[in-house]
């Protein structure tokens, strides 16, 4: 049975206990507290001035496509065509663009968990089968090749890969990929989708890497899944992208045609200015998520019961809470993130994710909020 997003039913909770008149600091959403940079907006601005209100090539327009591949050479050295271009309604439409694409029933699709809530769901709905490997904290909640060969079966379709993740904001190294696509080429049925939507929220100290860039003889089997969401603060904006061979994108390029047809054409005017323009806005951005995420694993690491790991990137903390659920007399936790609830915060249960007893927390909100709402996590684990 497909699921609600558990993410989403977080902040709506959220919103509903405050409409009701609770104080409640929301550290469930996965967003930017950042307005959209203003040569973006104006970007917008001028092609509603300018007209461009109608339908568009269901794929994207030319000029966003060109923006796409220019991007893809200019970050991670991948030559795209424009017919292995597809710009999407989010990043979330481009993988369940994907799924229904690629997947036929019984057909599997290996998971690394912690995983992105709505991975299992859209494999789901696609009639496959989701095969959730679990990582563990002692491997910085990473796959490792092992792993990764003893999940592998004749039914086998896709590997899915989330780096910098969501939601544990760790970040797979060159070597590391390396290792998994070398387990990975002795599988030439298999096809992999690595899903960078958190690529420019990244300070570790090696650069960004995906599994394509580590090992280009994947590049026919691969499909990279980004948008300008996350790293440019335009969520709302609702435009996703993919690269990947022709003939997948064709066929996700017809699942599109009979769902949402094109994206919003003047969200796709200021997605090209995002990709084309000044990049300055994304560090402003990164060196604000770095300095809260440094202060609140701190904070996290003085809770009774607590163990929190230092992310990679993007603007999540995946701290462990499973011996302060334990001490505090709790099952799941879902039953513990109720509870935290009614003292005010609001976190996403890390069964949401595939692993029971870590808590997700988002940290792109104000300092002032986050100091709050690490003050009542003290008071809610004494």
């Amino acid at each position: 049975m497909v699921k609600p997003s558990p993410t989403l039913a977080v902040t709506a909770r959220a919103a509903e206990l405050r409409a009701a008149g609770k104080d409640i600091i929301g550290l469930g959403a996965g967003e930017p507290d950042f307005d959209t940079p203003v040569h973006i907006k104006n970007a917008a601005l001028k092609a509603i001035a300018d007209g461009k209100t109608k339908y568009t090539a269901v794929d994207g327009t030319p000029e966003l496509k060109q923006a796409i591949i220019s991007k893809f050479k200019r970050d991670n050295n991948i030559d795209y065509a424009a017919d292995q271009i597809l710009v999407s309604c989010g990043g979330k439409q481009s993988f369940f663009n994907l799924a229904l694409a690629l997947i036929n029933s019984g057909d599997e699709v290996i998971i690394p968990a912690p995983y992105w809530v709505s991975y299992p769901d859209m494999v789901a709905i696609a009639e496959g089968k989701p095969v959730i490997v679990k990582a563990t904290l002692e491997n910085r909640f990473k796959l490792t090749p092992e792993q990764l060969e003893a999940a592998i079966t004749d039914k086998t379709r896709l590997v899915v890969l989330n780096s910098p993740s969501n939601p544990t904001g760790t970040a797979y190294t060159r070597q590391e990929l390396e290792a998994l696509g070398d387990v990975l080429k002795k599988y030439p049925n298999i096809l992999i989708a690595t899903d960078d939507m958190y690529e420019h929220i990244l300070w570790s100290d090696e650069p960004f890497c995906n599994i394509l860039m580590a090992c280009p003889d994947l590049y026919d089997r691969t499909i990279v899944l980004n948008g300008v969401s996350k790293a440019y603060s335009m969520t709302g904006w609702r435009i996703g992208y993919c690269g990947g061979p022709a003939w997948l994108i064709k066929n996700m390029k017809k699942i599109q045609s009979q769902s949402t047809s094109n994206p919003c054409s003047i969200a796709q005017a200021a997605a090209t200015e995002a990709l084309d323009g000044s990049q300055e806005c994304v560090e402003v951005m990164l060196k604000a998520f770095k300095k809260r995420h440094d202060y609140v694993v701190g904070r996290l690491n003085e809770l009774p019961g607590v163990t929190a790991i230092e992310s990679d990137g993007t603007f999540y903390a995946f701290p462990d809470f499973s011996e302060a659920i334990k001490t505090l007399g709790f099952e799941k936790d879902t039953d513990f993130a109720e509870m935290l609830l009614e003292k005010g915060v609001a976190l996403v249960p890390g069964s949401a994710f595939g692993s029971e007893g870590c808590m997700r927390l988002s940290f792109a909100t104000s300092d002032r909020a986050l100091e709050t709402a690490l003050d009542r996590l003290q008071e809610a684990l004494s």
